[in-house]
């Protein structure tokens, strides 16, 4: 046990600490020190990411009698998670000040969501996974209602509600595969399997396992909240929730697609009937939406969509492909809730006329902003470019029985063209009154995530190939 702590769990040791601090200062530290929050949080997950260099890769290392494992595709997996929440954190610091009562408490929730996510990834057993989950589904619950105001509430409800179906949905799949193969470890499952004929009854534990994850990732048939809980959220809440979980989810589906759940081709086609139903909903909804946060919950439907499609399509370089899609999408989402963090201080509303003319006295921020919305549509100069061609390749290497949902996906992605033109337009209006004139007062943290993002989208999509590169290793070394 203690080689198993030392091995594989001293970065989620140093997050359970600095939760554990950031608990106690909410109980003896006055709320007037409420900065002291963030910055025990950037703290703890700053030393753990430099304690991602202690845990074994090379082997793969089993712990907890098989419960969690480590290789060098959970630890990429880590490191992206515990940046996105370094930038996450960062852009906390007006939420905090709204809340200052309890922002030590939300820190700690924060936190505790990213151990979870980081736990979800080096799950190697149904029972560590569904641990896993709900650690990082219950803060996200509160997280959600912590901005003031019956919305988040609801918000926070209807989340609550979905995620509650969703997992019984994983669990009772779950049930079927113990009842099949008396095991709950992949590993296990993954020789059961390869050893014996496989059952229909097989796939469809596979499919009512996998739809109980996917549908906290907002796809069909459980999409519909994620217009309500975006446009419920505060910003940089709506930073997390578009991204750490999305990290997580998408990187255990897609070791379950490669083991435990890879020789059910029902499971294959199920998933990508769902990616695309789920793509086509998204992508026609927003085109009638006004409310810039529902049309990025439509965004991130679609994304989601598209990339679980590719991840259905099990082979390395589908795989490779996956993990290059996320980490550009990742970054992106940052980049536009950033933005949408400086605007929500300045009182900015919600509708696309409230964004009318932001250019014309904010330039860098709001080309920053534009460029991020470009690169989620795919187009050139930016990561996402790069990412929309590589899905397009991934998919026309997969057979031509899948060419059909290539040209749906073409079809569908030209249809969102659309929507995030009508997100960048009313940014460059150029008839606004001089009375108009709204200079963002923005901190210097939000500043720094907005503008860090927005260089490695540009330098990710002029030179890709040394994250290329990576993914691919990750990918063939799973």
């Amino acid at each position: 046990m203690i080689n198993d702590l030392f091995n594989i769990m001293l970065p989620q040791i140093c997050m359970g600490v600095f939760i554990l601090i950031n608990l106690l200062s909410a109980m003896f530290i006055s709320p007037k020190h409420y900065g002291y929050a963030r910055l025990i949080s950037l703290t703890g997950i700053s030393l753990s990411i430099v304690l991602l260099s202690t845990v074994q890769t090379e082997p793969q290392y089993f712990g907890f009698r098989n419960s969690v494992m480590s290789d060098s595709y959970t630890l990429l997996f880590s490191f992206v998670i515990l940046t996105c929440g370094f930038f996450i954190a960062l852009l906390t610091k007006n939420l905090l000040f709204k809340i200052k009562q309890n922002a030590f408490t939300f820190q700690a929730l924060l936190l505790t969501a990213i151990l979870g996510a980081i736990n979800v990834v080096s799950a190697n057993d149904f029972l560590t996974l569904f641990v896993s989950i709900e650690m990082l589904s219950f803060p996200t619950y509160f997280l959600i209602a912590s901005a003031k105001g019956y919305h988040s509430k609801e918000a926070a409800f209807k989340y609550l509600i979905t995620s509650a179906v969703s997992t019984g949905v994983f669990l009772f799949g779950v049930s079927y595969l113990y009842g099949i193969t008396s095991t709950l470890n992949f590993m296990t499952i993954y020789k059961f399997v390869s050893d014996n004929d496989i059952s229909l009854l097989y796939s469809f534990a596979c499919v009512m396992t996998i739809t109980g994850l996917i549908s906290k990732l907002a796809i069909f048939p459980f999409a519909n909240w994620v217009i309500d809980v975006y446009k419920g959220c505060e910003s940089s809440v709506l930073a997390f929730l578009s991204t750490i979980p999305a990290l997580a989810l998408f990187g255990i589906v897609c070791r379950l697609f490669v083991f435990p759940l890879s020789s059910s081709f029902e499971l294959v086609f199920a998933t990508a009937l769902f990616a695309i139903i789920t793509a086509f909903w998204a992508n026609t909804y927003a085109i009638r939406e006004k409310n810039v946060k529902a049309i990025f919950a439509c965004s991130s439907a679609s994304n989601t969509a598209y990339m679980l499609l590719v991840a259905s399509l099990v082979s390395v370089y589908n795989l490779s492909t996956v993990i290059f899609y996320l980490i550009c999408y990742v970054i992106l989402n940052i980049t536009v809730f950033g933005f949408l963090n400086m605007t929500e201080c300045n009182n900015i509303g919600n509708n696309l006329e409230d964004f009318s003319g932001l250019f014309k006295y904010n330039h860098g921020l709001t080309v920053a902003y534009a460029i991020a919305i470009l690169g989620l549509a795919g187009l050139p100069i930016t990561s996402g470019f790069v990412a929309k061609i590589y899905l397009f390749t991934a998919i026309a290497n997969s057979g031509l029985i899948f060419v059909p949902f290539l040209l749906i996906l073409l079809l569908l992605m030209v249809f969102a063209l659309f929507y995030y033109l009508k997100l960048i337009l009313p940014l460059f209006e150029t008839n606004q009154p001089d009375d108009n004139k709204l200079v963002l007062k923005t901190v210097y943290s939000q500043k720094v995530v907005v503008l860090i993002c927005t260089l490695i989208t540009i330098i990710v999509g002029i030179y890709p190939e040394i994250l290329i590169r990576l993914c691919k290793f990750i990918a063939y070394n799973i």
